[in-house]
């Protein structure tokens, strides 16, 4: 038997999976002392059950003890398996010390997840140096879904003789998968990253259509890439593009920069939570749980 918990944030996506799928949805507190430790508690019965937990990890140092705390707690009460669905996977990025002392984080992240969960579901996560989840996880049951079929389907039906723009060379195999089910043509941008605000992006030659460019990419945070090559596109006469992203973990700040740069509109899945949600993710942990 399985029951479902949502990390606080995140109910919206549990009760859906709950509903569905008729998992019961149990009862947990997470709450503050007023000297900042951290309160849990169980409130429901989870004895020799599978116990799902429904956390996705933006903002994961906020996240990170909490979690461990739980984890535990569920398994001091009985806890058959833990399966930890995660639609934004942290540190990812952080895959290689690109300078001495560097932390490589999406390593040591992974070991930490690994000593508390049985099984792992997640969305696209930041895969390139590591191609494979189970490189640096010591978890065995582990289900890296992909959002480009839903993205390509709101692609499909929202934008009329889109061009999908990828936003470097590492972006190719996906946009194209992107483009190919949407119908659609298809470049690849080349990008320098000099910092995290300083990127010099570079086109390749373009003819000028009424084509509507769309950039597609898996991450959205600070929107410098973004931001460069929509200049770039409105400059030489195309249409004002639509930013597409699977995780949106811009703050207010960088969304209001973006859309003044002359993007038209932004969207992304709701594996993070934010005004920008308009494709659903949901369907794709719902078909991997039955494996969990």
């Amino acid at each position: 038997m399985a029951i479902i918990f949502a990390y606080p944030k995140n109910e919206i996506l549990a009760e859906k999976i709950s509903s569905r799928l008729n998992i019961p949805l149990g009862e947990i507190v997470i709450s503050s002392f007023p000297d900042g430790d951290s309160y849990i508690r169980i409130d429901s019965n989870v004895k020799n059950k599978n116990v799902i937990i429904v956390c996705t990890l933006d903002h994961a140092d906020n996240k990170a003890l909490r979690l461990f705390f739980l984890a535990k707690n569920l398994r001091t009460h009985g806890a058959k398996n833990i399966c930890l669905i995660a639609p934004y996977l942290p540190y990812m990025r952080q895959d290689k010390e690109f300078h001495f002392g560097e932390s490589v984080n999406a390593k040591f992240f992974a070991e930490f997840l690994s000593v508390l969960f049985d099984s792992l579901i997640t969305i696209d996560p930041h895969l390139h140096r590591i191609h494979d989840l189970h490189e640096i996880f010591k978890i065995k049951k582990i289900s890296t879904l992909h959002a480009t079929q839903k993205i390509a389907e709101w692609i499909k039906h929202h934008v009329e003789n889109a061009l999908i723009v990828g936003p470097d060379e590492e972006s190719q195999q996906w946009v194209e998968e992107v483009a190919k089910q949407a119908n659609a043509s298809w470049i690849i941008m080349k990008k320098i990253r000099h910092s995290d605000n300083d990127v010099s992006i570079t086109l390749p030659e373009l003819t000028v259509t009424n084509q509507i460019p769309v950039f597609v990419d898996d991450i959205i945070s600070t929107g410098t890439s973004m931001i460069t090559a929509t200049k770039k596109l409105i400059d030489l006469g195309f249409k004002q593009p639509i930013c597409v992203t699977v995780h949106a973990l811009f703050d207010d700040t960088a969304y209001q920069t973006i859309l003044q740069s002359g993007v038209k509109q932004i969207v992304s899945c709701n594996t993070i939570k934010h005004t920008t949600n308009q494709i659903d993710i949901s369907e794709l942990i719902m078909n991997a749980i039955a494996d969990h």
